[in-house]
């Protein structure tokens, strides 16, 4: 791969409000530095883009919810690999609205999971991108009528 190349991921934005009508974004911690992260992942052969954001909402976070198929935003990174190489990655964003989180999940020995406000959440993160899109989230129109019509569906 040649230093131009950019590799497509996927990851879910699970969500929730609280009573009082706040938003909050569920994070999990990384399996190998323990930072804060969303749930993301590589396309997955034969699954819709949003459909492997969801899994992978399941998988990392025990989250289960309705997803978007339509994304609300992405971000750019640089995933490590052992041995100092990095690939630069482009995360599209699919917001989840989480109806209920599993006691029991895959990589829950691995990670773990909270509740954040967005505000919180991109204090937290490492990517710069991710953190800025979180701090505007809940002014970013386009992704507001993404969410709204999401939380209508469900």
């Amino acid at each position: 791969m040649s230093d131009g190349d950019i590799t497509d991921q996927i990851a879910a934005l699970p969500m929730r409000w609280d009573r009082d009508g706040k938003l909050h974004v569920l994070m999990v911690t990384s399996r190998d530095t323990g930072r804060w992260v969303i749930p993301k992942g590589w396309l997955m052969e034969g699954k819709k883009p949003w459909h492997a954001a969801e899994i992978e909402a399941l998988e990392e976070a025990g989250a289960v919810g309705a997803i978007s198929k339509q994304p609300i935003g992405h971000f750019f990174y640089d995933k490590r690999f052992e041995g100092a190489s990095s690939v630069r990655c482009r995360v599209t964003l699919y917001p989840m609205v989480v109806e209920k989180l599993k006691r029991r999940w895959k990589e829950r020995d691995e990670r773990t999971r909270h509740w954040f406000s967005p505000g919180k959440a991109a204090k937290l993160v490492e990517e710069r991108d991710l953190s800025s899109f979180l701090k505007n989230l809940t002014s970013d129109q386009n992704a507001q009528s993404v969410i709204n019509k999401l939380r209508k569906a469900g």
